[in-house]
């Protein structure tokens, strides 16, 4: 039982553990306020990550070089017709922790080189309706060499 004085404007509780009740009050709102921000969703980024302006500084004619200074080691090269040095990245989310991350964009860079290794073409392939679409010339590529080399690198990155 709890005794209550009176001091004219407010009763003051009394008892042993009267004063701490405020601190615990507050210590429960922290402890509920931390369980929960714990839950929260988080970001990840696997992969190549491409720096601010990287594909700006690569125009049609550079070298070999001239890339590898920019934009790092490729992820993977291929031989199609020339050299095509492929970055490959991946970004996905968990709304909440402890469920399953979600792909919410995949890109796949690649650069072209003729034979003489200088740069013939860029493209930053991702999915656009499912469907592979390259998002510098806005377009989506056709059968052949390429497509059918894009195509288990898109498959692979799919995780789900």
């Amino acid at each position: 039982m709890i005794e209550t004085r009176t001091t004219g404007k407010q009763p003051v509780p009394r008892g042993r553990f009267a004063r701490w009740r405020p601190f615990r009050v507050a210590a429960a709102i922290a402890l509920i306020t931390t369980a929960l921000s714990a839950c929260t969703g988080e970001q990840f980024q696997k992969g190549y990550i491409l720096p601010p302006g990287a594909l700006e500084q690569i125009p049609i004619g550079a070298s070999q070089d001239q890339v590898l200074i920019v934009m790092g080691t490729p992820s993977t090269v291929a031989t199609l017709n020339g050299e095509v040095f492929y970055y490959i990245s991946q970004r996905a989310e968990r709304p909440v922790m402890f469920m399953n991350q979600r792909v919410i964009d995949q890109r796949v860079i690649a650069i072209y080189f003729d034979k003489n290794r200088q740069v013939v073409r860029l493209a930053n392939y991702g999915l656009k309706d499912g469907k592979i679409f390259d998002f510098i010339s806005r377009t989506t590529p056709t059968s052949g060499q390429e497509i059918s080399y894009l195509t288990p690198l898109f498959k692979l990155l799919s995780f789900n």
